[in-house]
C-alpha cells in the first residue's frame, strides 16, 4: 500500500482524528472557487503582476460573493506565477501548484488540524516565495505526515523551537500581509507531504507540469484533511 492510500486508509478509520486549519463553520460560511488558470481570462497579467491590484481583486471577488473565504489551486496549472522569477527555471518554469490557498485577511488565525511537533521553519523572504514558514510533522500510526503553512506573519515564527510539540487544533500562526508574506494577496498555503527529501523551512509548492506524477506520489491532497464542502464556482 503506497502513502497516498495508507493516509485515506487512517482517516477513513478515523474520522474525528483531523481538526480545523481555520475557523471555518460549514453553516455559515462560504466558500469562492478561484481559478487562476489560463482559462480565467479575466485575471490578466496586468492585475496578478501588481500585488496590489491583485489583493483588490482577491477582495472584490470574495465580497461580491459574500463569502469569507477563497479556496484552490491543488494541482492547478497557474499562470500568476509569471509574476516572479523564483518559478522560472532554464528548461520549463514551475506553474502547477502543489497545495489549497486559502484566501482571506491578514490576521486570519491559521491552526494544526494534527497532534504533531515543529519539524522546521523559516522566513523566505523572496518576491512570490512563502514568506514565514511553518511545517509540521505528524504520526499517524506509524505514517510521517508533514503538514506547510506558507504566507504567515512573521509574528507567527516567534517563540518556536524545532521538536516543540503541537496539539490538534492549536492556534499555530496567522496570515501575512503582503509586505511579508512574499508579496501576495493575504492567503494561507495548506500543503501535504510525505517525504520532505532533506528539506527543512522550505519545500516546493510549485512544480513544472512535466513533473506533475512524481509530486502526486509525495503530495496528497488537502482536502483530505481540510474536507471542505463545494465552493462557490467563479
Amino acid at each position: 500500500m503506497d502513502s497516498n492510500a495508507k493516509l485515506t486508509a487512517y482517516l477513513n478509520a478515523n474520522p474525528g482524528v483531523a481538526g480545523k486549519v481555520v475557523d471555518f463553520n460549514a453553516a455559515t460560511d462560504k466558500l469562492y472557487h478561484f481559478n487562476l488558470t489560463a482559462s480565467n481570462q479575466e485575471l490578466d497579467a496586468d492585475t496578478f503582476s501588481d500585488t496590489n491590484k491583485f489583493t483588490s481583486w482577491i477582495t472584490a471577488k470574495l465580497s461580491q460573493a459574500n463569502c469569507r473565504y477563497g479556496i484552490g489551486g491543488y494541482m492547478e496549472n497557474r499562470t500568476i506565477y509569471a509574476r516572479s522569477a523564483h518559478f522560472d527555471t532554464t528548461d520549463e518554469p514551475r506553474r502547477l501548484h502543489l497545495g489549497v490557498d486559502i484566501w482571506a485577511d491578514a490576521g486570519t488565525p491559521v491552526y494544526a488540524p494534527l497532534d504533531g511537533v515543529v519539524h522546521s521553519f523559516q522566513d523566505n523572504d523572496n518576491f512570490g516565495d512563502y514568506g514565514p514558514t511553518i511545517i509540521l510533522s505528524h504520526n499517524l500510526d506509524g505514517l510521517t505526515l508533514y503538514s506547510l503553512y506558507g504566507h504567515l506573519s512573521r509574528e507567527s515564527l516567534k517563540r518556536l523551537s524545532v521538536g516543540l510539540a503541537i496539539h490538534k487544533n492549536q492556534k499555530i500562526a496567522a496570515f501575512g500581509k503582503l509586505n511579508e508574506n512574499g508579496n501576495w494577496p493575504p492567503h494561507l498555503h495548506f500543503q501535504l507531504i510525505f517525504d520532505m527529501q532533506g528539506k527543512a523551512g522550505d519545500y516546493p509548492g510549485v512544480c513544472r507540469f512535466s513533473e506533475k506524477e512524481i509530486y502526486l506520489k509525495n503530495i496528497p491532497d488537502p482536502q483530505l484533511i481540510l474536507k471542505f464542502p463545494a465552493a462557490v464556482n467563479q
